[in-house]
C-alpha cells in the first residue's frame, strides 16, 4: 500500500508537446517570455471577423452499423496540421544573462547567425478556409518562428493572432486560401461514453489517429488552467498531440487536446481537451479584440462542503459559498455578503465555485444579471451589473462609463501619441492624431471595428491633431454617428460608428 501511495505521488500533469534536450530546455527557459514576433510572418491581413462552421446536431447513438472510423478520419485529417516552433539563435544569445548559457548559444552551429533552434512540436486544427488555426497557447506563446505543415506537405510561416494562457487556447494564421477545415460541434452535447478520435503529431512520427471514449465532461480542479472545463478521454494522447483535434465519429471538433495525466510523460489513458464551445468563444474574442472578454463579479467563492453546510446551518451542499466580497465591486454594490451561498446565476444553477467562475466569465461586461443567494435560510434575488475582468495586460482597464455618457465614441479611451507609444505601435512620423488606448467590448465603437492601438486621424471630416481635439469633437457631435478615418499597422481606413 505504501509503495502504491508513493507511486501515486509521482503522477504529473504534462503538456503533450515535444520533449526537449537538456540544453535546449535551459536555453529556452530564459527567453520564451521575451521574444518578438517574426517580421517574416506578418501579413497585414484584417483579423476582425471569424466564422468557423458549427454543426450543432447531436451524435446519434451507436446502432451497430459503424464498421470503420475511416470516413471521419478522411474528413478531418487534412485539416490537422503539424506545428514546429523555434527560437532564433541570435535572439537567444541576446536574451540570456548567464555567461555559461550565452557561451552555449555561441558554440551552437550558427550561434550568432539567424539560423533557428527548433524547440517545440505540436499540432493545430484549421477552422476557416482562409487559414485560421486553433492550437494551444503554451505552444506559440514565445517562439520567434512558427512553421505549419499541412497533411499534403505544404509548409507555411504562421503569425500569432492572439493567445489566452488562462484557457490555453491560441489562434494563429497562415497566408493561404481554400483550405480544408474541421467543423465545430457544440461540446455541451458531448456525453460520457461517446466514441472519439484524437488526431495529431505525437513524437514527430507524423500524423497519427487514436480512438477511445469520453471518460468525463466538465472536468476541473486539476490546476492546469485558470478556467477548466475539460473533456477527459482515454484516447491515447502523447507528446506532440498538444493543440490537436479531439473529434466525434462524425468528424466534428469537440475539443483541443491540451494535457495528459502521466507518470512517464506518455499516454496512460487520461487525457484532457479544452471543449470546442470554450475554444470557439476564446478564438472569437482573440480575433475581434486581441484579448478575451470575461465578466467580473467581485467575490471570492469556495465549494460548500457537508462540514461547512452543517456549521452554517444550511440544508444543502450545492452552491458557491462567498468567502470574501471585493469592496466597491459589482457584488458589493448589489448587496452580496460574506456567508451568502450563490445558488443561481443569470437564471442557471451556479454549481460549485469553479463552475460559478466559468459562468461569470462568460457573462457580458456591463450587463445586469439576476443572482440568487441563500442567506439566513431564505433565498434572496439580487441584480448585479457585471464588470470587465481586469487581469489583462492592456494599456487601460475597461469600465461601463459609456452607459452614462452618451456620444459617438462612448466606451473609447484616447491618449496622446507620445514617442513611447509611437515606437511601441510602430506609428510612422507623418501620422498625427489621437491613439486609442482602450475600447470597451460590445460598445458601438468596438462593433464598428475600432481597436486599441488605432490612431484616429479625423472625425466627421475634421482633422484630429491630438486626444484633446478628439475629445472636443466628440462632445460637440450633434448625433450618435461618427465617421472616423483611422490608421493602424495595416494602413488607413474609414470606420462608421453608429
Amino acid at each position: 500500500m505504501r509503495n502504491d501511495a508513493m507511486k501515486a505521488i509521482t503522477v504529473q500533469i504534462r503538456r503533450p508537446q515535444c520533449l526537449l534536450t537538456f540544453g535546449a530546455v535551459l536555453l529556452t527557459a530564459g527567453l520564451i517570455l521575451g521574444s518578438e514576433p517574426d517580421p517574416a510572418t506578418e501579413s497585414g491581413e484584417s483579423c476582425e471577423a471569424i466564422k468557423p462552421p458549427v454543426d450543432a446536431v447531436p451524435v446519434p447513438p451507436l446502432n451497430g452499423k459503424l464498421e470503420s472510423f475511416a470516413p471521419a478520419v478522411k474528413k478531418v485529417a487534412p485539416a490537422v496540421v503539424r506545428i514546429v516552433t523555434a527560437l532564433r539563435a541570435d535572439s537567444l544569445s541576446g536574451a540570456i544573462e548567464d555567461p555559461l548559457l550565452r557561451s552555449l548559444v555561441g558554440q551552437m552551429p550558427g550561434g550568432h547567425s539567424r539560423r533557428s533552434l527548433e524547440c517545440g512540436l505540436g499540432s493545430g486544427v484549421i477552422v476557416t478556409e482562409d487559414g485560421y488555426i486553433l492550437t494551444n497557447s503554451h505552444l506559440v506563446n514565445g517562439p520567434t518562428e512558427i512553421k505549419v505543415t499541412l497533411q499534403d506537405g505544404r509548409e507555411f510561416n504562421a503569425k500569432v493572432i492572439g493567445f489566452d494562457a488562462q484557457s490555453d487556447i491560441a489562434i494563429i494564421k497562415i497566408n493561404a486560401h481554400h483550405l480544408p477545415t474541421v467543423p465545430l460541434a457544440e461540446s455541451r452535447n458531448v456525453q460520457v461514453g461517446d466514441l472519439v478520435l484524437a488526431i495529431g503529431n505525437p513524437f514527430g512520427v507524423g500524423q497519427t489517429v487514436t480512438h477511445g471514449i469520453v471518460s468525463a465532461t466538465d472536468r476541473g480542479g486539476m490546476g492546469i488552467e485558470d478556467y477548466e472545463s475539460f473533456i477527459q478521454t482515454d484516447a491515447p494522447i502523447n507528446p506532440g498531440n498538444s493543440g490537436g483535434a479531439l473529434v466525434d465519429v462524425n468528424g466534428r471538433l469537440i475539443g483541443i487536446n491540451t494535457a495528459i495525466l502521466s507518470r512517464t510523460g506518455g499516454n496512460l489513458g487520461i487525457g484532457f481537451a479544452v471543449p470546442s464551445d470554450l475554444a470557439r468563444r476564446v478564438m472569437t474574442d482573440l480575433v475581434k479584440y486581441g484579448y478575451v472578454v470575461r465578466g467580473y463579479l467581485g467575490v471570492e467563492a469556495q465549494n460548500l462542503t457537508p462540514e461547512l453546510a452543517k456549521e452554517l446551518n444550511l440544508d444543502r451542499t450545492t452552491g458557491a459559498l462567498v468567502a470574501a466580497v471585493v469592496p466597491n465591486g459589482p457584488a458589493a454594490r448589489a448587496g452580496l455578503e460574506v456567508g451568502d451561498v450563490i445558488t443561481r446565476f443569470d437564471g442557471k444553477p451556479a454549481g460549485d465555485a469553479r463552475q460559478l467562475r466559468l459562468v461569470v466569465a462568460e457573462a457580458k461586461p456591463c450587463h445586469t444579471v439576476q443572482v440568487e443567494v441563500l442567506r439566513n435560510g431564505s433565498t434572496q434575488p439580487l441584480r448585479v451589473t457585471i464588470a470587465q475582468a481586469s487581469d489583462y495586460d492592456r494599456l487601460a482597464k475597461a469600465d461601463c462609463s459609456y452607459d452614462k455618457h452618451p456620444g459617438p465614441l462612448q466606451g473609447v479611451t484616447m491618449g496622446e501619441l507620445n514617442s513611447q507609444l509611437r515606437q511601441q505601435l510602430k506609428v510612422p512620423r507623418y501620422v498625427q492624431g489621437a491613439v486609442v488606448v482602450d475600447v470597451t467590448p460590445y460598445s458601438a465603437a468596438a462593433d464598428a471595428g475600432l481597436r486599441p492601438g488605432d490612431v484616429i486621424l479625423s472625425m466627421n471630416r475634421h482633422e484630429v491633431e491630438n486626444a484633446q481635439e478628439a475629445s472636443r469633437l466628440t462632445q460637440n457631435a450633434k448625433d450618435k454617428r461618427a465617421l472616423l478615418r483611422v490608421w493602424s499597422n495595416s494602413g488607413s481606413r474609414f470606420i462608421l460608428v453608429d
